[in-house]
């Protein structure tokens, strides 16, 4: 973080940005003009309800989540330990991003200065690649609970629930580090405009009037250790998952086993698909204006949905709301 301060700052006192009124391609930047999903006046006022409902859905689900889990010690459980961290990352990167955009929709505030803007990315990477990973970590969860019940508890315990969460906080953080200082090195002279609602590692290449194949490199060759590794993994949890589900004799059975991973799987799939589509690939085929609707799946829609997919067919979660709902009316 220091390394990240330290950076943003001598970019700012070396002239790296200057504002101007009308850019050209000599023209340097003292802030980012956030364009944000659209600029209809109609639609502002849509997007800003819409958006904002999202938005405390998204903190009160997730939330609900964090506050059961940890009242309730029927829930001690690794998979609902992984569920809390999923809770709190989802909580923080939305905050990251839509505070903002909802204010620019309602105030029209488009200007974002150089050092909120590498903040904003920052933290915003770091999430979402913590996410990525710590979602593999719950899919290795959900095949050691289906393949091997019998050795679960010592395979995941406590510590290792620990390390793996960890694990997975470090490598997201890790990721966004180097992203971070790569693009924030780049000098921006092309343009102030960025066409999308916040800031992020594509829409900002694309305004760079430097050399970006190192910053497209290091996107491709980070990515597959951050999202399609974990990615391939879940893949592969999953077929395992399926083929040992369907040795199951009692229906009951396979049907309790299914509700409690089928939640995960559809996360999953959301979530990655529209990640690495807006990751890992090359800076020239981005398009912007489709870009940023894909990367409302995992930036806002994903981070609602979460609560509802893992506790809408989950009997545990439900029998511990309603046991603590009991506690406070007595």
């Amino acid at each position: 973080m220091p390394a990240l301060v330290n950076l943003v700052l001598q970019g700012v006192a070396r002239g790296t940005f200057d504002s101007a009124a009308k850019p050209t391609n000599q023209s340097l930047f003292l802030d980012f003009l956030i364009l944000g999903l659209t600029d209809k006046p109609n639609l502002k006022v849509f997007l800003f309800i819409a958006l904002l409902h999202m938005y405390m859905l998204t903190l009160m689900g997730n939330a609900a989540i964090i506050l059961i889990v940890q009242l309730d010690q029927n829930l001690k459980k690794p998979m609902y330990f992984f569920l809390e961290n999923l809770a709190v990352l989802d909580i923080c990167y939305t905050s990251t991003t839509m505070p903002k955009m909802l204010e620019m929709l309602l105030v029209d505030r488009k200007a974002l200065s150089f050092l909120a803007c590498a903040f904003q990315m920052y933290f915003f990477v770091a999430f979402v690649g913590t996410e990525c990973v710590l979602l593999g970590m719950m899919s290795y969860d959900r095949f050691l609970a289906v393949c091997h019940p019998l050795r679960y508890s010592t395979f995941m315990s406590k510590k290792v629930c620990t390390a793996l969460a960890v694990l997975s906080w470090f490598c997201g953080f890790t990721n966004s580090v180097v992203h971070t200082v790569f693009t924030f090195r780049l000098r921006f002279c092309c343009s102030n405009r960025i066409s999308y609602y916040f800031c992020d590692i594509p829409p900002l290449l694309v305004l760079s009037c430097d050399d970006t194949s190192v910053n497209e490199t290091l996107l491709l060759t980070i990515g597959v250790f951050i999202g399609w590794t974990p990615f391939l993994c879940i893949i592969v949890s999953y077929m395992y998952i399926i083929v040992t589900i369907l040795k199951i004799k009692s229906p009951r059975g396979r049907q309790k086993s299914f509700s409690t991973c089928i939640s995960h799987l559809a996360v999953v799939v959301l979530y990655y698909g529209s990640a690495i589509f807006s990751y890992v690939r090359p800076v020239s085929t981005y398009s912007m204006d489709k870009d940023k609707v894909i990367s409302v799946l995992y930036s806002i829609v994903t981070p609602m949905l979460n609560p509802v997919i893992y506790t809408l067919k989950n009997q545990d979660f439900k029998k511990a709301i309603s046991r603590q709902m009991q506690l406070r009316r007595k």
